[in-house]
C-alpha cells in the first residue's frame, strides 16, 4: 500500500512540475521567431547564442533586427540586443510563479504521503 501511494504521489508531482514550466522560447531559425508577444514594460531574461552571460532587460520595443530595452527598472542604461544573437527569451515573472507553484505542490504531496503513512 505504501509503495502505491508513493508512486502515485511522485507521478502527480512530476506531472505538475512538467505542466507548470511555461516560458517564452524562440528557436534558432530567426525567420520563424515572432517577437510580437513580448510586452513593453516587462522584465525578460535573454540568453545569447554566443555563450555570453544572460542579460536581464526591461523590454521597450523591437526595431527591425534588434530588441530594445533598459538594463532594469532602476537602471536606465539602454540595452540593444540583435535578434540574430538571441537563443531564448524568458519571462521572469512566470519563472517566479512556476517556482512558487512547485513548492506548494511538493508540500501538498508531502502532506498526502505523511497522512497516508500515519493511516496504516
Amino acid at each position: 500500500m505504501r509503495a502505491s501511494v508513493l508512486l502515485k504521489s511522485s507521478l502527480l508531482t512530476s506531472l505538475f512540475v512538467i505542466s507548470s514550466c511555461a516560458t517564452t522560447k524562440y528557436s534558432e531559425d530567426i525567420s520563424k521567431n515572432n517577437y510580437s508577444n513580448l510586452q513593453a514594460g516587462k522584465v525578460y531574461v535573454v540568453t545569447m547564442k554566443d555563450g555570453s552571460p544572460k542579460q536581464k532587460m526591461l523590454f521597450r520595443n523591437t526595431d527591425g533586427e534588434n530588441l530594445i530595452g533598459t538594463a532594469g527598472k532602476k537602471d536606465s542604461a539602454e540595452v540593444i540586443i540583435p535578434k540574430s544573437n538571441v537563443a531564448a527569451v524568458k519571462d521572469r515573472s512566470k519563472a517566479r510563479v512556476t517556482a512558487g507553484a512547485a513548492v506548494i505542490g511538493a508540500a501538498g504531496v508531502a502532506a498526502i504521503v505523511i497522512s497516508s503513512l500515519r493511516a496504516d
